[in-house]
């Protein structure tokens, strides 16, 4: 599944414009990445916690050539399923089958701008 594809189910589910569900789509990931960028730490309850590591720096080697080489210090993005995430992938339930979200009023939405 592509955000296209988000954006088109969330347009239809929501009877909104497919532009401004794609517009809502790309802040939710805008303010995601931003928190991460700027807290560390994004915690979604029922969806799981994304929070920056630091790897240390480290020896590797080159699997082309096997020379030793220093790979540095770096930050990454680690990702731990919440419960009712975890369950649903195991169980492969439909996305109906869960759905705890509220339902979502028909009409206009305010956009910045």
């Amino acid at each position: 599944m592509t955000k296209h594809d988000i954006s088109l189910k969330i347009a239809q589910q929501a009877d909104v414009d497919q532009v401004v569900a794609k517009q809502i789509v790309q802040m939710t990931l805008d303010a995601m990445i931003e928190a991460l960028a700027t807290e560390g730490r994004l915690e979604l309850r029922n969806f799981g916690v994304f929070e920056v590591r630091v790897s240390k720096a480290r020896k590797a080697r080159n699997p082309k050539t096997g020379a030793e080489v220093s790979v540095p210090e770096g930050r990454r993005v680690k990702f731990e399923a919440g419960k009712m995430m975890a369950e649903r992938v195991a169980s492969g339930a439909k996305a109906g089958a869960m759905n705890t979200a509220a339902p979502v009023a028909n009409g206009p939405i305010a956009t910045a701008g």
